[in-house]
């Protein structure tokens, strides 16, 4: 959508809200409408700075609206071992008036953060950040006031942690490229980006925008704030000068607005990279590059940009390649050339979960399995439609996507995965034994299909 367009999408819809009286709009309403005018603003004047944003966190509606998001998503209690059950048995309305009364009087000081380390798919571990559930709801309240000016900002080529977008987005950009040409790839990877963010650089990225210093103060303690292991001990704080944790509800905005500065060299219209015909698309720290032809001289200027930022590329894990002649790998998904099945001679762009994705679900499946025992059906449909539900959502691009080759092998392997937990000996007094249980859950107790069986068999797979 053009510029022009959006902004006058936008104008309705301040327009519409804006008819409602305020005793009328609900908290969500609300946030919405403040929202849409500081992103109008944005968008219409590039250079504009705000200077009085912090007295938007602490309104009633806000807050309440940033606790109800916070909540949503859940996740386990901070330092202070204080979960979202115990708030609600608290009370939500005190527990939220004590953080606007913090908040208004700048008495508001962030807890330390817990650190855990979880697996990655590749074996090694990543550290998570888990802040207390009071500084995620400020956190959020932040983000709600700052997000939609830097959405303004932000370039077409970023997927990952903004509104509306997702990875599906990226992987139909990359797609749209190969066909149309762009078919020699850069899979970049960078070394450990959310921990080496450069805070003085950070701010000078936040400053093009917001002038109000308490946000910037705000900002600066959550980025400072100490690390928890589970040991009890204590690292980063007021001396750390570099990194944003994992985990923190603002730390993918931060991770957006320093890589927006990528963005925006590479894929200046008018720029070296765009002369050369090279687009960038990204999805958080993760990005590729892609052209008709890409010159190594243009990988070392990309290089060059990066350790300006202060930021590594990881140059044993980023590689060129020609896609024509093999595969790669972005976001879990599978990029290749294969020649069509229906017509002889032909070839088409084969986009598919890769093989660690696919063995990853199989092994999440099987360990439930084997973890739940002797549940009732109706029980094990429901342990394992969260895992079926979340894999699918992620991987299925569109209605005609090649993923469904992949969901059709999720198909078999589940429904004789089923037939061997309900055939074990352990198992005889069961219902299910002996019997089509696969169908029977599908059926009777809602288990989810791995894909739609109308003009689709399922084919064999590794199990």
């Amino acid at each position: 959508m053009k510029p022009e367009s959006i902004q006058k999408s936008v104008q309705s819809e301040i327009d519409r809200l804006s008819q409602k009286k305020r005793k009328e709009m609900n908290p969500e309403e609300r946030v919405r409408l403040l929202q849409l005018k500081l992103y109008l603003k944005a968008k219409q004047e590039s250079g504009f700075k705000f200077y009085i944003l912090y007295d938007k966190l602490f309104l009633n509606h806000v807050l309440v609206e940033a606790y109800k998001r916070t909540k949503s998503k859940q996740g386990s209690p901070g330092i202070d071992n204080r979960s979202f059950a115990d708030v609600e048995k608290y009370g939500r309305e005190k527990f939220l008036a004590e953080i606007g009364e913090e908040l208004r009087k700048r008495t508001y000081k962030p807890d330390a953060v817990k650190r855990v380390w979880i697996k990655k798919e590749n074996g090694g571990l990543r550290p998570l950040g888990i802040p207390t559930v009071k500084d995620r709801v400020v956190q959020q309240a932040c983000k709600l006031a700052i997000e939609p000016i830097f959405e303004a900002d932000f370039d077409e080529s970023s997927h990952g942690f903004r509104p509306k977008r997702s990875a599906k987005d990226a992987i139909k950009e990359i797609k749209g490229n190969l066909k149309g040409g762009d078919q020699i790839v850069y899979d970049a990877d960078l070394s450990k980006y959310f921990d080496t963010i450069p805070h003085e650089k950070l701010e000078i990225a936040l400053k093009e925008r917001i002038a109000d210093p308490r946000i910037l103060e705000l900002i600066k303690q959550w980025l400072r704030v100490p690390i928890v292991d589970s040991d009890g001990k204590y690292s980063g704080g007021k001396k750390n000068r570099k990194g944003t944790p994992q985990g923190g509800v603002i730390s993918p905005l931060l991770a957006n607005i320093y890589m927006n500065l990528l963005d925006r060299i590479v894929n200046n219209p008018t720029g070296y990279f765009a002369k050369r015909g090279v687009k960038m698309i990204r999805y958080a720290d993760d990005f590729i590059l892609m052209s008709k032809e890409l010159k190594e001289e243009t990988i070392i200027k990309v290089h060059g940009y990066l350790e300006r930022m202060g930021l590594q590329i990881n140059t044993e894990k980023s590689r060129m390649v020609k896609a024509r002649e093999e595969s790669f790998d972005f976001l879990g998904f599978t990029f290749r050339y294969d020649q069509s099945i229906l017509f002889k001679g032909s070839k088409f762009w084969n986009v598919f979960p890769k093989a660690k994705s696919e063995k990853k679900i199989r092994q999440k499946i099987n360990q439930k399995l084997k973890s739940i025992g002797h549940y009732a059906a109706e029980d094990v449909a429901k342990e394992l439609n969260p895992i079926l539900r979340g894999w699918m959502n992620y991987y299925r691009i569109d209605k005609v996507s090649y993923t469904q080759v992949s969901f059709r092998k999720l198909y078999d392997y589940l429904r004789n995965r089923l037939y061997r937990y309900y055939n074990r000996k352990s198992q005889r007094k069961s219902s299910m034994y002996g019997k089509h249980a696969f169908k029977i859950l599908v059926e009777e107790y809602g288990l989810i299909k791995p894909y739609r069986t109308s003009g689709l068999r399922p084919v064999n797979t590794i199990r």
